[in-house]
């Protein structure tokens, strides 16, 4: 038998609340499972508060991060003053039969603190997307409409993690962007300026082909949030529903009839519409300060372009019965091109052999990033080389701090992969490599290039340590 990593609990606190003996229960703003008992509740935050004061007293400029148990993993996350994060994480385990003897081995090394640091920060991100900060909340209104946002967002959003398949790309949180020929680009770009330009209510867009990023007009903190909830969210359960035929129309006319293009929320039908309906309602960031928009998603084809309405504009059914008629006509011409380049770039990756090497890559500064190791952006588990390198990949990034801007991390695997890791200032690049005979000369002087590095490092004199039982090799560089 085999427990794979799954959610024990999650809840946000306040100690600021409920100070007074017998009111405890005033701390807790979201809970969950809700199937716990008041006083299981109240005892587990009363843990996690003395543990966060007792650490305190060593490091107060360092909250602790998390609490390594062997059945549990704990993790703490402050996203503002006063409140508090947790997520309780149970430990995977197989069981084992010996001689007649059944013995339970947890398998400590399968969470690691830094990738599920990210998925909880990414909770916080992902509910200030939607609701805003907790303090604005209370700014507004009072503690149980914060209960209440928390409870509705939650509820909901707990169950779309895929906690067994959690790596290096939770840390990254990064965006796939889509690099077009110039013709291309300069069709996108000159079709969003149309729109906004013939539209004052727009104040901003973003155009996306398939689950990449071709152009974006917000601010990239706003965008890393979003496209994560549009690609992991959003567009797969609306592709979902659209396969089994509850968001197109039947037996059309013709094929072409089918898809001019349309809204995939407000109406569902705009011609017999007689209420423009709801649209998703997000926080943006404008002029350094949060402000609500309504976000309007319009598909064609395999393409999504997002428009971004501030809350307090009037949208009316005229007005998107127009937009309709405009972008329809104007957005499929675009997306036949830029799907007819795609098809015509021929992809290396998808001709590599199973024992080719596979790389990732993350640039902080526009946040992009690009994987070969991973065969799909869902977080399925599908992966082209073996978990436990990727694993290395995401340990290897914990330690970025000793590298300074500049450096790489070389370890070799028990079963014959090499894992090569390079920073440069904000750039980041892993490639996992299997060579049977090579050894760390080979490795260290192999040609990167190839596989879609451009940092090229000068190297210091090398410092050898133990990474476990690989062999590494730490080398501090400069570009």
């Amino acid at each position: 038998m085999k427990g794979d990593i799954s959610l024990s609990n999650f809840f946000i606190f306040n100690s600021s609340y409920g100070c007074n003996e017998g009111e405890e229960h005033k701390k807790i703003l979201y809970y969950f499972p809700e199937k716990d008992d008041l006083d299981v509740q109240i005892k587990n935050i009363g843990l996690v508060e003395a543990i966060i004061q007792f650490t305190g007293t060593f490091k107060p400029s360092c909250p602790v991060n998390s609490l390594h148990t062997q059945k549990k993993r704990q993790l703490y996350f402050q996203p503002e003053e006063g409140f508090w994060m947790v997520m309780t994480l149970t430990t995977p385990f197989i069981d084992k039969t010996k001689d007649g003897t059944s013995t339970r081995e947890y398998i400590e090394n399968d969470i690691q603190d830094n990738v599920y640091q990210a998925v909880l920060r990414q909770t916080y991100s992902m509910y200030k997307l939607f609701n805003g900060s907790f303090n604005n909340t209370l700014q507004k209104s009072d503690i149980p409409t914060l209960k209440s946002k928390l409870e509705k967002f939650y509820v909901t959003y707990l169950k779309s993690l895929k906690l067994t398949h959690c790596d290096i790309l939770n840390i990254f949180n990064g965006i796939q962007f889509l690099p077009l020929d110039k013709q291309n680009f300069l069709n996108v770009q000159c079709f969003l300026n149309e729109i906004e330009c013939d539209n004052s209510l727009i104040d901003s867009t973003l155009f996306m082909f398939n689950d990449h990023v071709i152009w974006s007009g917000l601010e990239p903190d706003d965008l890393q949030t979003l496209y994560q909830y549009l690609v992991h969210i959003f567009l797969p359960s609306y592709m979902e529903t659209e396969l089994q035929g509850g968001s197109m129309p039947r037996n059309p006319s013709s094929p072409f009839a089918l898809y001019h293009g349309r809204f995939i929320n407000g109406p569902q039908n705009l011609k017999t519409a007689k209420v423009v309906g709801k649209f998703p309602k997000i926080y943006l960031t404008k002029k350094k300060k949060p402000a609500l928009y309504n976000m309007l998603i319009y598909r064609t084809l395999s393409a999504s372009v997002c428009l971004f309405i501030e809350d307090e504009k009037d949208i009316t059914l005229p007005f998107l019965r127009e937009l309709d008629e405009s972008m329809g006509t104007k957005l499929t011409p675009i997306v036949s091109a830029i799907s007819e380049y795609c098809s015509q770039q021929i992809s290396s990756v998808n001709n590599l052999s199973e024992y080719a090497p596979r790389f990732i890559y993350f640039n902080k500064m526009n946040l992009a990033y690009k994987s070969t190791t991973h065969l799909d952006n869902k977080q399925t588990g599908n992966l082209a080389c073996p978990r436990d390198s990727i694993k290395i990949i995401s340990d290897m990034n914990s330690k970025k701090p000793t590298l300074d801007y500049a450096g790489d991390i070389i370890v070799k695997t028990m079963n014959d992969y090499w894992v090569v890791g390079r920073l440069s200032n904000l750039r980041e690049f892993y490639i996992t490599i299997q060579q049977k005979n090579a050894n760390l000369i080979d490795i260290s002087e192999q040609d990167l290039q190839p596989y879609g590095t451009e940092m090229v490092t000068k190297i210091r004199l090398p410092v050898g340590w133990r990474y476990g039982q690989q062999t590494v090799l730490k080398r501090s560089a400069y570009l």
